[in-house]
Parts: structure tokens; C-alpha cells; sequence
């Protein structure tokens, strides 16, 4: 039972940050989120458009991980929209100001930049099961679930040995 409360805390601290955070901030802040995706995004439609589909991801993908349902795909979407954002509201190259000491709003936005970076390999990491062979696995099923509250128990008896 630890298990499977460990599993379930862990999934939900690694989309912590959008659902419910940032997927209510869209909601209780639509036109300031609109403003931000003007930043990268000049037309006025296709910026609402997209805080609409960041929110549809942040929600629908963020419960996938949590619950386990097409969980592997869920954190493959979660990984390029974790590089997309970083590349498109992250551009700590673009302040002018990037310093390694003292005030630097570059620096600053350098740690965002990283830190969506960061999120993305936890995520392709979840994605492919953490090893070369779960690569294989994700290209062969990549909406298959990754099973994470199964117990090593209920793994063990519903694997059949096919003797000879």
C-alpha cells in the first residue's frame, strides 16, 4: 500500500505545477495569460487559442500522469510543451541584461529556462520508463499505460510462463 501512495505522491508533485496551479491561473487570469502569448504570439485569435490548448494540456495530460491512464503519451505531450514554453516565453538570451553576478533579469529567466528543461527530461524519463528498453516499448504502444499502481504482487500473477 506504501508503494502505491509513494507512486501516486510522486506523479502528483511532478505535475504539481500545472494542475491545479497554472491551469487555475489561465482561468482566473485568461487576459494576462493572453497578453504573455502575445509575446510569442501576434495574433490576437491565435493567442487565445493557445492559452486554450496549453490549458486543454495542462488539465487533460496532468490527470493522465496522475491517474496512469495513457500515461506515457500524457508525458511525452507534457515534455514538448515544457520545451515549446521555455523556447517561446523563456528567451533569457533576449534581455540584454544576462549576467552571472548581481542583478540580472536574464539570469532570472535563464532558471526558468532550465528549470522547463528540467521538467521535460523527467518527463521523457516517465515517458519511456526510464531506460533504453522502455524506448522500444513507447514506439511499439504509445498510448499504453505504464501501470504505476500496480503492486509487484499483482505483476507477478498475471504474467503467464508459456512452458515448452
Amino acid at each position: 500500500m506504501l508503494n502505491i501512495v509513494l507512486v501516486a505522491i510522486s506523479r502528483s508533485l511532478l505535475v504539481l505545477l500545472f494542475l491545479p496551479f497554472s491551469a487555475l491561473d489561465k482561468v482566473l487570469n485568461f487576459n494576462d495569460a493572453r497578453a504573455q502569448a502575445s509575446i510569442a504570439i501576434r495574433n490576437g485569435a491565435l493567442s487565445r487559442l493557445a492559452i486554450l490548448v496549453g490549458f486543454f494540456i495542462e488539465v487533460v495530460m496532468s490527470a493522465g500522469i496522475v491517474s496512469g491512464v495513457a500515461d506515457r503519451a500524457a508525458a511525452l505531450v507534457l515534455a514538448l510543451y515544457c520545451a515549446a514554453t521555455a523556447l517561446l516565453w523563456k528567451q533569457f538570451w533576449k534581455s540584454g541584461d544576462f549576467r552571472l553576478r548581481g542583478a540580472s533579469r536574464g539570469r532570472d529567466t535563464f532558471w526558468d529556462f532550465l528549470k522547463n528543461f528540467a521538467l521535460a527530461g523527467g518527463f521523457l524519463s516517465l515517458a519511456f520508463g526510464g531506460n533504453a528498453a522502455g524506448v522500444d516499448e513507447f514506439l511499439h504502444h504509445p498510448f499504453g499505460s505504464s501501470h504505476p499502481y500496480r503492486n509487484a504482487a499483482s505483476a507477478e500473477s498475471s504474467t503467464v510462463a508459456i512452458v515448452p
